[in-house]
């Protein structure tokens, strides 16, 4: 998950406001979140999970925590996740999911493949087998969903701060291009709910980190993020260390990052076209009250994020 809980957050920005084009609906007593471009597509099933209407219990409420934790029954999370892949129109699919671990590895889903066990190693799924469901899981990091809408491909990605430094979501897709001829021009990609830059605080480890890997990582970032990139966030040269007794160096700058931002620079750069990349707008911190924050609050539940071609 993201790097860990900090108390305080210096010169935030506001939140962004949900896309209006981006809707809740409500089914089967949940609310799914979905994402207009492709839910216009008939052919495929999709949906991103909320908090609310679960059989978990979590800090007096119930949830729909759709992830295996310690604080819940065992019970509870098939009956939730049996509820929502209900409420997407997928109770007929085979599910496959992942042991996510943070990577830059895709894994592509056959028929022969396909199972419900959470048996792989990676952080993306793909798949053109008709009858199968996607599905990764988030508590912050930001989920990912592509279409291809010529070659009637899709894919599922889990993408925190490492996957995205490592272009998860362009390797995802440069393996759909490889072995099933996508050609980014025809994809549609929707980013669900994650962290926003209004709330994900990291260190100075991970700005440098995506100003080695990227050009263009200044504009993801909110603080001195130019301090850090030029060196300058070393104790020798920082003024105001000198107000400290010796053998108390201050703290490491921290500034903000936009995983969003992040990842629809990823995918336009891989050659997605940006009218064919759309974002929720929901930051997972701040709406507690719609969705799980590890960041926010331990310990917490899991979404998912789901995708599948119909069967005809």
């Amino acid at each position: 998950m993201p790097t860990a809980v900090t108390k305080k957050k210096s010169a935030p920005r506001k939140p962004a406001a949900a896309s209006a084009q981006w809707k809740l609906r409500r089914a089967g007593g949940l609310q799914i979140l979905e994402a207009p471009a492709l839910e216009r597509l008939s052919w495929l099933v999709h949906g991103f999970s909320t908090r609310p209407g679960g059989a978990s219990k979590l800090n007096g409420g119930r949830v729909l925590n759709l992830g295996f934790a310690d604080w819940d029954s065992r019970e509870h999370v098939p009956e939730n996740r049996k509820k929502f892949f209900a409420a997407i129109g997928a109770s007929e699919m085979r599910v496959v999911t992942l042991r996510q671990i943070h990577s830059d590895i895709p894994h592509r889903v056959g028929a022969a493949s396909a199972r419900s066990a959470e048996t792989s190693q990676g952080d993306a799924l793909f798949t053109r087998e008709p009858g199968v469901l996607l599905a990764v899981q988030t508590a912050d990091c930001v989920p990912i969903l592509l279409a291809d809408t010529s070659r009637r491909a899709v894919a599922a990605i889990h993408a925190g701060w490492r996957g995205t430094l490592r272009r998860i979501a362009a390797k995802t897709l440069g393996r759909m291009q490889m072995e099933f001829g996508t050609l980014p021009d025809d994809v549609i990609a929707a980013l669900g709910p994650g962290i926003g830059r209004c709330c994900y605080e990291v260190g100075s480890d991970v700005a440098l980190e995506f100003h080695a890997q990227f050009p263009n990582a200044r504009e993801w970032f909110d603080g001195p993020f130019d301090a850090l990139a030029s060196g300058e966030n070393d104790p020798n040269w920082l003024p105001w260390l000198t107000m400290r007794p010796p053998g108390h160096p201050p703290p490491s700058p921290r500034v903000n990052l936009d995983l969003i931002a992040a990842n629809r620079a990823i995918l336009a750069d891989a050659g997605v076209p940006l009218r064919h990349i759309s974002a929720s707008g929901f930051c997972t911190a701040c709406r507690t009250d719609l969705f799980f924050s590890y960041r926010r609050e331990r310990p917490t539940g899991r979404l998912i994020a789901a995708i599948g071609i119909r069967e005809a």
